[in-house]
């Protein structure tokens, strides 16, 4: 909808209220006209049902009015003597409309100084369920959102199984555009597993002033720009979302508006420079190991390298050892001698499975093995004797990688060798023709919702023959630490900047043994705490710090304190 809808479906809704209520404010001493004046009528209203004047601003907060006006509806009728759960539920399920029944066709009564107490202790726990849930929302919605890294895309500097806290108050909480959807969940509701909002309306982009803006090397959460998922990690084909709907992602800001980025053997290099990170950042990479003596998965583990695949020989298996083996496997393959080549995952298969089934098993040690190593598992390695070399996997330059952006055979890009390309900005002007075009394409058709029409050499966009395009907004270039596994803007291009959610400051659990070998979540009962990170934060120029024994140090405190405070009290 745009700004002039919008202003027609207010004042739709205006008359809507000035109908159903005008007896109503006459009945409460107040005047007719007062219930046609928009914000007006709101503050009139809470003081006709004795509740404070600040509910009227959470009546035009998106998504929290859709909690307040049930409340409101309810708070209505009450203040007239209808007080019967039934007509409680009548307002609610018929969306306010019930008031006009109650407004024309009952002889009611304005009861000017009623009691706000619930009469029941069911009353009162609704009561408090419903603002709690009111608070809960806001706070999710504007300032704090809990989240939960699924993939690896940023290993190891967030890993997968960890809890976030992402504050959306840094660069500006991003206001709902969709206006009609179900409190704290993103956009599936859980159990059912169905959309949890409505299409439209929606409003205009729209974000609070914030105290700093996205800058380069941070993590950063934001909508999924190619996002055509109705489940999450459940494609479709032709699934189109709202832009605060789609899918939530992280990874680190490398490319800010008005940047020119490169990827050179795997390394970003900004405006000509390598990026240079912070300390916090744990990228990885592949590498080719090569050992004469074969390189060993135990010190592959003792290292902390966990993303390498092991092979195993086996004697053919009954059914009850293939289904006991099956979850830990990524493949397998008939050998020649008929013996089974089983792969999985660095974790391998647990011995205590290997021997609960009579597993006869020999673990292959290849002379060299790929593994996704940090710069340190890389000085390590090369610094065990038995490790003869360890070499970075580069796809050479012109090699053109399968379904990376810019989906174009003029650019033979790869994650290895990408650009240089324009990261554009808010106001700047490129020259646009065949040759460019598809770098921009997405951003002029999709994102600024313009329409390209090409006829032979000529460039067409909304009817009108052009060379150049200015853009309406920032772009940002993010990529994950784990470079060779991440899908990410060198999949997708551009993010934009009405895209973009908040930054991950505080990580407050974390789960090993969160997904299985294939990927799919684990239950809590084989989640595994890794204490290391638990209250660790995520962003920063530093080592993260865990700041758990001082949470704990604080907890006991306060226990022992309420303790003595109880004692002296009962005391008296």
């Amino acid at each position: 909808m745009n700004g002039t809808q919008w202003i027609i479906f207010i004042l739709i809704v205006q008359v809507i209220h000035f109908l159903g209520t005008w007896k109503l404010y006459v009945k409460a001493g107040r005047k007719a006209w007062e219930a046609a004046i928009p914000v007006y009528n709101a503050i009139i209203l809470m003081q006709i049902i004795n509740r404070p004047k600040w509910w009227v601003i959470l009546l035009f907060i998106p998504i929290i009015n859709l909690l307040m006006f049930p409340v409101i509806w309810v708070e209505t009728i009450r203040s007239y003597g209808r007080n019967s759960l039934l007509e409680s539920w009548l307002v609610v399920f018929t969306l306010g409309f019930y008031i006009y029944y109650v407004n024309y066709a009952l002889d009611i009564k304005y009861i000017e100084n009623r009691s706000l107490q619930p009469k029941t202790a069911l009353g009162e726990w609704v009561s408090s369920i419903v603002f709690a849930v009111v608070a809960a929302t806001l706070v999710h919605t504007y300032f704090i959102q809990p989240y939960v890294i699924p993939t690896g895309s940023l290993e190891r500097t967030l890993r997968i199984g960890d809890f976030l806290f992402v504050s959306k108050f840094h660069y500006g909480a991003r206001t709902p555009m969709t206006t009609i959807a179900a409190p704290m969940v993103h956009d599936t509701l859980p159990v059912v597993g169905v959309k949890s909002y409505l299409n439209k309306p929606q409003l205009p982009y729209f974000r609070l002033p914030g105290f700093t803006k996205v800058d380069r090397n941070d993590i950063v959460v934001f909508s999924w720009p190619a996002d055509t998922v109705r489940i999450f990690f459940k494609k479709e084909k032709g699934v189109k979302k709202p832009i605060d709907k789609k899918s939530n992602y992280v990874k680190r800001c490398v490319g800010l508006p008005g940047d020119s980025l490169e990827v050179r053997n795997g390394f970003v290099f900004v405006n000509g420079k390598q990026l240079d990170l912070p300390g916090s950042a744990k990228t990885q990479y592949d590498y080719m190991i090569y050992s004469s003596k074969g390189v060993s998965s135990r010190l592959l583990d003792r290292l902390g390298v966990t993303e390498f695949t092991r092979r195993y020989l086996s004697n053919p298996l009954n059914q009850e050892q293939a289904q006991a083996v099956n979850q830990y496997l990524l493949g397998y393959n008939q050998a020649e001698n008929g013996q089974l080549e089983l792969y999985t995952k660095g974790g391998g298969i647990p011995a205590n499975t290997i021997k609960k089934y009579g597993l006869a098993l020999r673990e292959v040690t290849d002379r060299q093995r790929q593994a996704t190593l940090t710069a340190e598992m890389v000085d390590a390695l090369r610094k065990e004797t038995t490790i003869d070399s360890v070499v970075q996997q580069i796809s050479p330059k012109g090699k053109r990688g399968v379904n990376l952006f810019p989906q174009s055979p003029d650019y033979p890009w790869n994650y290895s060798q990408m650009g240089k390309l324009y990261i554009p900005q808010k106001g700047a002007t490129v020259a646009l023709n065949l040759k460019v075009l598809p770098l921009y394409k997405k951003i002029i058709r999709d994102y600024e919702k313009n329409e390209i029409r090409v006829s032979g050499n000529q460039i067409s966009l909304n009817g009108k023959v052009v060379d150049s395009y200015t853009f309406k907004q920032d772009y940002y270039w993010m990529m994950g630490d784990n470079r060779d596994h991440s899908e990410d803007s060198r999949a997708w291009g551009y993010v934009p900047e009405n895209h973009i959610v908040g930054t991950p400051i505080f990580l407050w659990m974390s789960f090993d043994n969160f997904v299985d070998s294939k990927g799919n979540p684990n239950g809590p009962l084989e989640w595994k705490p890794r204490w290391d990170r638990i209250f660790t934060t995520v962003n920063g120029e530093g080592q993260s710090q865990s700041y758990l024994k001082y949470f704990l140090i604080l907890l006991a405190a306060y226990f022992v304190g309420n303790w003595f405070w109880k004692r002296k009290k009962s005391e008296k």
